[in-house]
């Protein structure tokens, strides 16, 4: 069962703190990543508009300037013309209004280049931080005097009329890289629960694995240490290494568990696909788990024995066999009775393991195939022998956990039913093996 410690609590709060900080970083780099991408289309948008302002400005100051040269060529009243929001000039080839009117000098080198060049454009920042944008073009009077006509407007007419579209975007991406920083958190939330539960379990599966090897570890060097105290008889110094020796085979079986289920979590087990007869096997493993259950004066009863045929692992299968009846015989009192038995039903082969055994309580029958879980320890059967001056149990509680796995890599499913003092029934129910052709490699 779970053991807590301040050491692993310790353990857990760092690596909570751990994900956490990984939490955040991901919702940092999630909301990041957006914010950039909408910087970048900001800028590109910026430029875009930018660009289109100058566009439609040039146009405007263009289409303007050729009105005016067209009015004045043609000998319609200058004077008259008058185009919102544009500042229309007529000048010589020096850049010298017609009718004395100053002008910037920036407006008369404007002139000067379009008389020389036929047309040309200018941008002017003036004093007051207004940006300026003219417009000019060369024409013939009918007299034949050379005359250009300038078109100035200021740049802010068009900005303001983009100026809510900015805004607008601007307040959009502030409100969508909040919204992106919030579904960060959720997602990054989410991705890490998997990886949590695993930190979670590896801990509470090393925790319990460290206690249940300190057990035996600590039951062989007290040995050691009493035999070492001083001068025994042989036969003292044979007892205490029999005693040593059951600890150490105890240790080998937790470990060889252990490393049996970091494979299958690993998927490093490979796992045979043959064609295997249930009861065959069923049998075989009975017969060895017999001299279990004369030592504990239990009776091992082979009940309905039917041909069954899986696809599977034969090495797998025997031992979840064996594991079913070594809990089957550990937890029934003497002179009760386990019986084992394969029914070839319909659906596929079925095999059967009941015992008249103390039984499982109903809220625990949910934990019974978590790992290093024994339920409450009054269930827990010691044998001569077997156990430390704790008097725990010699199981590890590691054995159903592998029947589990050995059930799903069948594709098989296992059920438990059990009711206190009425004993214990397992069912576990195989796929058909129908043909020869259903054999494959895993």
């Amino acid at each position: 069962m779970t053991r807590t410690t301040p050491r692993r609590s310790q353990t857990a709060l760092a690596a909570s703190q751990s994900l956490l900080r990984i939490r955040r970083r991901l919702t940092f780099w999630y909301a990041g990543t957006f914010f950039l991408i909408l910087a970048l289309l900001g800028i590109g948008m910026f430029a875009t508009i930018t660009n289109r302002f100058d566009r439609d400005l040039d146009t405007s100051l263009r289409d303007a300037a050729n009105r005016l040269a067209s009015a004045a060529s043609s000998g319609n009243g200058v004077t008259t013309l008058s185009i919102p929001d544009r500042t229309l000039y007529i000048a010589d080839g020096a850049g010298r209004t017609v009718d004395g009117q100053p002008v910037a000098g920036w407006i008369r080198e404007l002139a000067s280049h379009a008389a020389e060049s036929g047309r040309a454009n200018a941008t002017h920042l003036d004093r007051n931080d207004v940006q300026l944008r003219g417009y000019a073009t060369r024409f013939t009077l009918p007299a034949g005097d050379t005359r250009v006509a300038i078109a100035v407007a200021d740049e802010i007419e068009l900005e303001d009329r983009y100026a809510s579209l900015i805004a607008e975007f601007g307040a959009a991406a502030v409100v969508a890289v909040v919204l992106v920083a919030a579904g960060g958190w959720m997602v990054a939330r989410q991705s890490l629960v998997p990886i949590e539960r695993s930190i979670a379990h590896m801990q509470r599966f090393m925790a319990d694995a460290a206690h249940e090897l300190r057990t035996p570890l600590t039951v062989v060097r007290s040995r050691a240490e009493v035999a070492l105290q001083r001068e025994r008889g042989n036969a003292e110094y044979v007892s205490a290494l029999r005693g040593i020796e059951r600890e150490t085979e105890r240790i080998s079986r937790i470990v060889e568990d252990l490393l049996m289920l970091a494979r299958a979590d690993t998927g490093e087990r490979p796992i045979a696909r043959d064609r295997v007869f249930l009861d065959d096997v069923t049998l075989d493993a009975a017969e060895a788990a017999r001299v279990m259950a004369d030592r504990r004066s239990v009776r091992l009863e082979v009940d309905s024995f039917e041909e069954g045929a899986v696809i599977g692992d034969a090495a797998l299968l025997r031992q979840l066999v064996m594991i079913l009846l070594d809990n089957a015989i550990k937890f029934t009192d003497a002179n009760g009775s386990v019986r084992i038995g394969v029914l070839a039903a319909g659906g596929g082969p079925r095999l059967v393991v009941a015992d008249t055994g103390k039984g499982i309580p109903a809220d625990q029958l949910p934990h019974v195939f978590e790992r290093f879980y024994r339920g409450d320890p009054s269930r827990a059967r010691t044998t001569e022998g077997a156990t430390g001056p704790s008097g725990v149990s010699e199981g590890a509680g590691l054995g159903l956990s592998i029947a589990q796995w050995i059930v799903e890599e069948h594709g098989a499913s296992m059920r438990v039913e059990s009711r206190p003092g009425q004993g214990t029934r397992v069912t576990v129910q195989f796929p058909p093996a129908l043909t020869d052709d259903a054999l494959s490699s895993g």
